[in-house]
């Protein structure tokens, strides 16, 4: 009986050590801030890509920022916008900015705070400050 107590105790020690120190369960917050980057980083190299149509400059600008309320209109506009539907980085785009608008009406709509409601600031990405070394 001894040797299996020690080996459950070694497993359980190899698992624990497995695991990152932060394996917190992701929040809605933090869902919400990862695919509003990710769909902003995806829409950035579409814009860059030298291999899609040419439609893709007709896009709506979609630079998310999920404390301005307006990021909600700014999702169900390029959602609907109707032009690029034969470009398939165009339509997992739109599926994706559909998913974070369903979080953010339903699944997050208590936890979420906005702290502007500055539609304009949308248009305009703020730049990352550059850092000196």
């Amino acid at each position: 009986k001894l040797p299996t107590m020690k080996m459950l105790l070694l497993l359980v020690a190899l698992l624990s050590a497995a695991l990152p120190a932060s394996a917190a369960p992701p929040t809605c917050y933090s869902r919400v801030l990862s695919l509003s980057k990710e769909i902003t980083q995806s829409f950035k190299e579409l814009q860059t890509s030298k291999t899609v149509d040419s439609c893709v400059g007709t896009l709506p600008r979609l630079y998310l920022d999920i404390h301005n309320y307006c990021v909600l209109a700014k999702l169900r506009d390029f959602v609907a916008y109707p032009g690029c539907d034969r470009v398939l980085e165009v339509n997992e785009l739109k599926e994706k900015a559909r998913s974070l608008y369903t979080i953010l009406i339903s699944y997050c709509r208590r936890d979420l705070v906005f702290l502007t409601d500055d539609c304009n600031a949308l248009e305009i990405p703020v730049s990352p400050p550059i850092e000196h070394s």
